[in-house]
């Protein structure tokens, strides 16, 4: 919008007071225009999705397919590690360090990953810190989506070095990071717009959950909901599109099958829906609390009296004690949820587990190692849900609740909380267990600890750093008002206007006694528009002009009274005036109309009546809220 800090629109009746000119007082005032509408420069009209679409596409399925690829690479790469470290065998097996019988050298093995990362972030490069996606949005938001180059190699070999020694990460957050960063890496080489770098970005993003987890439908979610910031044509099929091919990637090493085993059997019961509503509201706060839990370990860590280097050491000692008491804890984790949702967990253990793995995420995570958020939440929503389940099936049998489905809602309310990712969320566990059954609580959990998250929490775990670093992040995307009206429902239909044939002298002394407009359309004798001139410009005695039409001199910018308001302020934009004549598309040169800038910021008085919610409430003429007499 247009609006100055400190500043209210006024309604069209009111004086349309001088503008400072040029960029340091924004828009300047409208320049003189010319006296045809041959050259006329008129709003440019683009389709939804054009030529440039189709090449952002094919780029954006490139990069899918490439990151496809990198994700099996960096999974064989972290086996590679885990078995290096733990099992001193060179291979890229899938290995676990839970099944490692070490003693206390385990406690050494994070510690050494820990001062690699150190090592790798300080030499190397600091982005390499943290879980992937926040730092993947603040290159978004402050960087025009510019990822450098080294973060490319950087971050998927920290990650490997962190979670192949030991850290409670899962591989998914740098396998997105990874894929952001070859998408923004392509789009720089490429020499896109900032636009279509974040489309790539977004689309590499996407494509790294897809090939994690075979979930193409949630990744394009999760890319809308945290890194496109909107939902247009032009954004979401590259993204679609890349998610898509780096899912059928991930296909062609692992096959098809789901990644969480999941077999249920029977419709929910409707106790048993509230129940997990219910459950929702829980996870809700849990969110919450897991959040502020790993910031408040961020924040004590940055009192420290040592270099950062030194702190994912340190975290390295408490995922290693933790480790000697509870294995599995160590790595990535995904056969532990696989346990949750087939319930082979005793309620103490997975109550243990539960416990010490957010001890352990949050410390290594608030350290600053390379790591993902996604894996550890699902675990500790999975934990808590299963937790809950068991004791709603033992307090009230007659609701028939699962403890399965139960594990299921709370891994994925946990994350709808913690990230604010909604949708995602839902259809991620959907996508990840392919069991229709679970939909229906689904929905019901995730909202429900959507909303308790929303109320208690205004930022997430996605976005708590960024907006400490000043940056604003919004997370509502509306439909923009001003592409709901039209210049001819808000334009001045009574205009004071010049005739071209009119002496400068007679102009001057008319608009001496009328000093509240600064920009007048002039027309011929037929009545046809000619152009705009300023007051300034009729008053200049210094002009060497005898006629208004001798100041009519540049090409005519206009608007058609069937634009949008967002198309004729976009034109205002980049035509650098703040007024301009409407006329009709059938006869382009009969004014009908003028729009101004504050003709634009005014319609915004009827926006604020929508959402206000009493009806005994209405806007003034200045836009300042009034109440209704009776």
């Amino acid at each position: 919008m247009f609006v100055s800090a400190g500043l209210l629109p006024y309604p069209p009746c009111m004086n349309d007071t001088p503008q400072a000119e040029g960029p340091a007082g924004g828009l300047s005032v409208a320049p003189s225009l010319s006296a045809t509408l041959d050259s006329a420069r008129v709003p440019v009209e683009r389709p939804p999705i054009d030529r440039r679409v189709v090449v952002i596409t094919g780029m954006a399925v490139a990069i899918g397919i490439a990151a496809g690829f990198v994700a099996q690479i960096l999974v064989n790469l972290i086996n590679f590690v885990t078995n290096l470290s733990f099992f001193g065998r060179v291979s890229s097996a899938p290995a676990s360090p839970a099944d490692a019988h070490l003693g206390l050298w385990v406690v050494a093995i994070p510690v050494i990953g820990g001062i690699v990362v150190g090592l790798m972030a300080r030499y190397g490069s600091e982005g390499i810190r943290g879980h992937g996606i926040p730092e993947a949005m603040e290159r978004i938001l402050t960087s025009e989506s510019r990822v450098p180059m080294r973060l490319t190699f950087l971050k998927p070999l920290s990650a490997a070095v962190a979670i192949g020694t030991g850290g409670p990460f899962g591989a998914e957050g740098p396998i997105i990071a990874t894929g952001g960063a070859l998408g923004s890496l392509i789009g720089q080489v490429l020499r896109t717009s900032s636009t279509e770098r974040k489309t790539l970005l977004s689309a590499g993003a996407a494509a790294g959950m897809a090939a994690t987890f075979g979930s193409p439908v949630s990744a394009v979610l999760l890319a809308v909901e945290l890194l496109l910031f909107e939902l247009r044509a032009r954004s979401l099929i590259p993204v679609a599109l890349a998610a898509a091919a780096a899912a059928s990637v991930r296909f062609a090493f692992l096959g098809s099958k789901p990644f969480f085993a999941l077999e249920l059997s029977g419709t929910p019961t409707g106790g048993a829906l509230a129940i997990y509503c219910a459950m929702g509201v829980l996870l809700g706060f849990a969110a919450i609390a897991a959040t502020r839990f790993v910031f408040w370990v961020e924040n004590s860590f940055e009192k420290l009296p040592i270099h950062w280097m030194w702190w994912p050491a340190l975290g390295g000692i408490a995922v290693g004690v933790i480790g000697i008491f509870a294995p599995l804890t160590l790595g990535v984790g995904y056969s532990n949820i696989d346990g949750m949702l087939s319930g082979t967990f005793a309620v103490k253990a997975l109550a243990a587990l539960t416990l010490l793995k957010l001890v352990s995420w949050a410390i290594a995570l608030g350290s600053g190692t390379s790591g993902g958020t996604l894996a550890p939440l699902f675990t500790v929503g999975g934990g808590l849900g299963g937790l809950a389940g068991y004791a709603c099936a033992a307090a009230f049998p007659s609701l028939h609740v699962d403890p399965r489905i139960a594990a299921l809602v709370g891994m994925a309310a946990i994350f709808a909380g913690a990230s604010h990712a909604f949708l995602a969320s839902v259809v991620f566990a959907f996508e990840a267990t392919r069991q229709p059954l679970g939909l229906l609580p689904l929905l019901l959990g995730c909202a429900s600890a959507y909303l308790v998250s929303l109320l208690f929490m205004r930022t997430s775990i996605m976005t708590e750093t960024i907006e400490r670093h000043g940056v604003r992040v919004v997370q509502d995307y509306v439909a923009d008002f001003l592409d709901r009206v039209l210049v001819k429902d808000q334009m001045r239909r009574e205009v004071i206007s010049l005739r071209a044939s009119d002496p400068l002298t007679d102009a001057r002394a008319r608009l001496s006694a009328d000093p509240r407009h600064q920009g007048f359309p002039v027309l011929d004798d037929a009545g046809r528009l000619r152009g705009v001139v300023m007051r300034r410009e009729v008053m200049d005695d210094k002009s060497g002009a005898l006629r208004v039409g001798d100041l009519v001199r540049r090409p005519a910018a206009v608007v058609f009274e069937d634009n949008s308001l967002r198309a004729a302020a976009d034109h205002m934009l980049r035509e650098n005036v703040g007024r301009m004549p409407v006329v009709r598309r059938d006869e382009p040169r009969v004014m009908v109309g003028f729009l101004t800038r504050s003709d634009i910021l005014a319609a915004h008085h009827r926006r604020l009546g929508e959402v206000h919610p009493n009806p005994g409430v209405a806007l003034n003429g200045a836009g300042f809220l009034r109440r209704k007499r009776a």
